[in-house]
């Protein structure tokens, strides 16, 4: 009987040592993806910069096309 027990033990020792293996390998897969997360948000906030100052490229473009339209007609190039 205390064999068995011993036995039941051992294996229950074997069980809890393995379970705290893969909740630490959990928590470590969870940070990671938590360092993702913040990463792709960086990567989205940079992208939303970059489309706004393409969108003031863009207005600036289209000024100076306007203005250069104007001195065209003004001296009757166009």
């Amino acid at each position: 009987m205390e064999t068995t027990e011993n036995l039941i033990i051992e294996h229950l020792k074997r069980f809890q040592a393995g379970q705290e293996r893969i909740e630490r390998k959990l928590e470590e897969v969870n940070r990671r993806l938590a360092n993702l997360e913040a990463g792709q948000a960086s990567i989205i906030q940079h992208i939303g910069h970059l489309a706004s100052a393409d969108a003031q490229q863009q207005l600036s473009a289209d000024g100076f096309d306007q203005r250069l339209e104007r001195i065209e007609r003004r001296l009757e190039l166009a």
